[in-house]
């Protein structure tokens, strides 16, 4: 009976344990997982007490594929992320971007202020142009790229700037973090690489690296142009600037780098670090092989950087700049960026940077442009007139000592030493300089090739209209050819077919001059007067073609200079300069005592004695 009793009390028992299975069953449904995949049966295996990773998926993890992290506490990571392709979007007064939670990197940028030669917004991140990427590896040697992973996002204000928070969530206490400080009014953003609570995931005995590559877009009439002023600068050390090749490929490894800037002639996207960065690897590739296939990237620059974990964890603060090449924007920084902008190397950067900016940035400030390249190019000329009074003098002095020189020439012609000789003295008592017509042409050399590197860098003239030019920036076209001329373009440019025929009489005077000057030719040496009439049309024919593609700014210049020198030339003959004179001043000089010959004088004198001596003595 009691084992009757018992039996009954077991079955009741069992009874109510399962129904109250049965109900805690119904009240708690197994959990969804809602992880992409095409095996429904996944096994988890833990690696601590709070962060699962997929054990089918880790062990066939395909490279690049990062879609394994997930979090202990909710299996459904993914489920507020559906759409890989969410951006959050932000604007201040000069630049709009958007954010992908895809990668967590700006997908969008443009500048509000400018537009390109089709009228359209300067787009420095657009259509995938930029892939930025984090490439580090787990604890179990697995590779993980960040531009696969889906980041959460959000924003914030923290006074006055919007900060912009990208993060790959793990778990409750651990994530992969970008964080973007955007403040008003300003083309830098700050951005920081940080993360929490990963050192039980990734192998932090390795170093990870950051990628970035970024093709520039083309946003010029002429892309060639544009292609030739687009070049990756970078500064390294302390202050030390260099710079990639200008045409083809090329690389270069660097340490204690800076900062690096992706210039594309007017416009630059620049990435500056808080510590130096090392063994970093800077490669640049040229996408403009043929301008009428190749006309929507001109290069393709790639920054590797290896970095290091910092407390077993993610640590990096930059700076990303996004805006104009203009001197007076860069220089406003304090980080030396408006070295990435090519003014020249050595005096004839320094000339530009204290002179021709701040002077044609004050002509420009109460003159239209193309009136400020007038009177910035009448200056310089005014300035450099002293110097080609010099020149002309010393040609006018050589013109009326030609016959003598004749004389000396044929009474020395079998005694080129003594004929020499003979000549030097006749200049020194004449006070004149065969090389005093050089001098002041190399003086101006460092000034034109100062406006040379100028004028394609003014960002001011960029979009600014003149005349007929509706960019001083670019090329003046007045003429589309229907067919393509090898080294001049498709095109016929107005401005350097002026400069060309300013620089036609401009040479036509001044060979006339040097022609007359010159010594009779010696037998053997080339006949310099028939070279000097061949460059007369030759050096108008090359200028028209060489700059039937540059900046109209810069053919204007030339052209409005050479007018101007041609003006200089013809008071200097014929209001200041008196032949006659010259000529009755040299022969008083003349008729001095010979002055006492200087050091240099009296050592080329010994040199050339002792030249004769052992000619001399070779003929015995």
């Amino acid at each position: 009976m009691m084992e009757e009793k018992k039996d009954i009390n077991s079955l009741i028992g069992f009874t109510l344990m399962g129904g109250v299975l049965l109900f805690y069953l119904w009240m708690q449904p197994p959990v969804e997982e809602n992880i992409v995949s095409d095996n429904e049966n996944q096994t988890i295996e833990t690696i601590d007490d709070k962060t699962l990773i997929r054990k089918d998926i880790v062990d066939n993890l395909e490279i690049g594929d990062d879609s394994f992290l997930i979090n202990n506490d909710n299996l459904n990571f993914n489920e507020n992320q559906v759409d890989d392709n969410k951006v959050i979007t932000y604007e201040n007064d000069l630049i709009f971007l958007e954010v992908n939670t895809k990668g967590g990197f700006i997908s969008t940028l443009y500048l509000k202020n400018f537009t390109n030669h089709l009228e359209q917004p300067i787009y420095l991140v657009n259509n995938d142009n930029s892939e930025f990427n984090l490439n580090f590896n787990l604890s179990n040697n697995r590779n993980v790229n960040s531009k696969n992973l889906i980041f959460d996002s959000s924003k914030f204000e923290d006074d006055e700037n919007m900060v912009i928070v990208m993060k790959h969530i793990v778990s409750d206490v651990q994530y992969l973090e970008y964080r973007y400080t955007i403040k008003p009014n300003d083309y830098m953003i700050d951005f920081s690489i940080n993360s929490n609570g990963l050192s039980t995931i990734v192998n932090t005995q390795d170093n990870y690296e950051l990628t970035w590559d970024y093709k520039s877009l083309r946003n010029s009439k002429s892309i060639s142009y544009e292609n030739r002023y687009s070049r990756l600068t970078y500064e390294y050390e302390l202050d030390k600037i260099d710079k990639l090749g200008q045409t083809g490929d090329d690389e270069d490894t660097i340490s204690e780098l800076n900062w690096f800037s992706y210039r594309q002639h007017f416009f630059s996207t620049i990435l500056l670090s808080s510590k130096p960065l090392n063994n970093v690897k800077l490669s640049q590739i040229n996408m403009v092989i043929d301008e009428d296939i190749d006309t929507t990237y001109t290069k393709n620059y790639i920054s590797k950087i290896p970095l290091n974990y910092s407390d077993n964890e993610f640590d990096e603060k930059f700076h990303l700049y996004f805006g104009p090449t203009d001197s007076k924007t860069l220089s406003a920084y304090n980080k030396n960026l408006e070295s990435s902008i090519p003014f020249g190397w050595g005096i004839f950067g320094f000339i530009n940077r204290a002179i021709f900016i701040p002077l044609f940035s004050w002509l420009s400030s109460f003159l239209p442009y193309g009136i400020a390249i007038i009177f910035m190019t009448i200056l310089v000329r005014l300035v450099l007139s002293p110097v080609l009074y010099k020149s002309y003098l010393s040609q006018a002095k050589m013109k009326i000592l030609k016959p003598e020189i004749a004389e000396i020439t044929l009474k020395y012609k079998d005694n080129a030493m003594k004929k020499q000789q003979e000549t030097m003295a006749l200049y020194n008592k004449a006070g004149a300089n065969p090389m005093s017509g050089c001098i002041p042409a190399l003086i101006q050399i460092p000034v034109f090739y100062s406006l040379f590197m100028f004028f394609p860098t003014a960002f001011d003239l960029r979009r600014k209209s003149f005349l007929w030019a509706d960019d001083l920036s670019s090329y003046d076209n007045v003429l589309d050819l229907p067919f393509y001329i090898p080294f001049y373009g498709d095109h016929v440019s107005l401005f350097p077919i002026l400069a060309g025929i300013a620089i036609f009489f401009y040479m036509k005077m001044t060979t006339g001059q040097q022609v007359a000057s010159q010594q009779p030719a010696q037998e053997g040496m080339p006949d310099m007067a028939k070279m000097m009439k061949y460059m007369i049309y030759f050096s108008p024919i090359m200028l028209v073609v060489f700059f039937n593609n540059y900046a109209s700014g810069l053919s204007l210049y030339y052209f409005i200079s050479n007018l101007i020198t041609i003006a200089i030339m013809l008071v200097i003959k014929h209001y200041i300069l008196d032949e006659d004179k010259i000529h009755a001043q040299i022969q008083v000089n003349k008729a001095k005592p010979q002055k006492k010959p200087g050091r240099f004088q009296k050592k080329m004198k010994e040199l050339m004695e002792e030249a004769e001596k052992q000619k001399k003595s070779q003929n015995k």
